[in-house]
């Protein structure tokens, strides 16, 4: 097992789930890794959520603790002898403070971009109503709402649900082509499911096509996740 790298707590994920073809996603797949899919079927997700009591290195990331973050994502898995490792890879990732984007970008190559963030909870007698990311500034900010009713219930193993939100493992192009994994700890979250969502916004100030066509469909689920502490381990790469 590699090394530790982070530490928080994601809390309040509101993830918008669109089916797609697998055409889309083929140009952007890791090396040494295959599209994953739940019965036959090919998502991609808008995730927006809360970083919070960040530790990097075991240290706490100061002045850098808690910020929102909003990315767009896709699934592949890596075959690893009889294992398979599930993950996500990211087309963009997208936080309000530069020195957490350019870490990102350092140790990882990930896909990140600086930009505005602010975000609202709702709850009305401590229970959950609704939760609010807005990124961007200007004419290009843009907004991501979800809004549920009632107790979060537990992710059912084998479900939609469980395959869009447990993963274990992130895979990322690199420059020279290859291809790093990284080890992510969480267990399963329990979900509000069946939200109400709204996304608006000139979604073409932060994506390239398809994807602000896709965005604007309907998407195939919509959920928020209740969230829980994650550690994100040090990268390796692939053969």
């Amino acid at each position: 097992m590699s090394a530790k790298f982070l530490s928080a707590d994601w809390r309040y994920l509101a993830m918008l789930n669109y089916e797609v073809d697998q055409s889309v996603l083929l140009p952007h797949l890791p090396k040494g890794t295959e599209l994953d899919a739940w019965q036959g079927r090919h998502y991609l997700s808008l995730v927006a959520f809360l970083f919070l009591d960040t530790h990097v290195l075991g240290l706490p990331a100061l002045f850098h603790q808690n910020f929102e973050e909003v990315n767009l994502r896709f699934y592949a898995r890596r075959r690893v002898g009889n294992e398979v490792r599930s993950g996500v890879v990211f087309i963009r990732e997208m936080v309000p403070l530069f020195l957490v984007a350019e870490t990102a970008k350092l140790t990882y190559n990930e896909p990140y971009r600086t930009v505005p963030m602010q975000h609202s909870i709702v709850k009305t007698n401590g229970e959950l109503q609704s939760v609010e990311y807005q990124f961007g500034a200007g004419r290009d900010s843009s907004r991501i709402a979800l809004h549920v009713s009632g107790d979060p219930r537990p992710v059912e193993p084998g479900t939609a649900e469980d395959f869009l939100s447990y993963k274990s493992w992130g895979y990322t192009r690199q420059r020279d082509g290859g291809t790093i994994e990284y080890r992510v700890d969480h267990p399963r979250w329990r979900i509000w499911p069946g939200a109400r969502h709204e996304l608006e916004g000139p979604l073409r100030a932060f994506y390239e096509e398809p994807f602000p066509t896709i965005l604007s469909r309907a998407p195939a689920s919509a959920f928020v996740a209740d969230g829980s502490a994650v550690t994100v381990h040090m990268p390796e790469r692939i053969a």
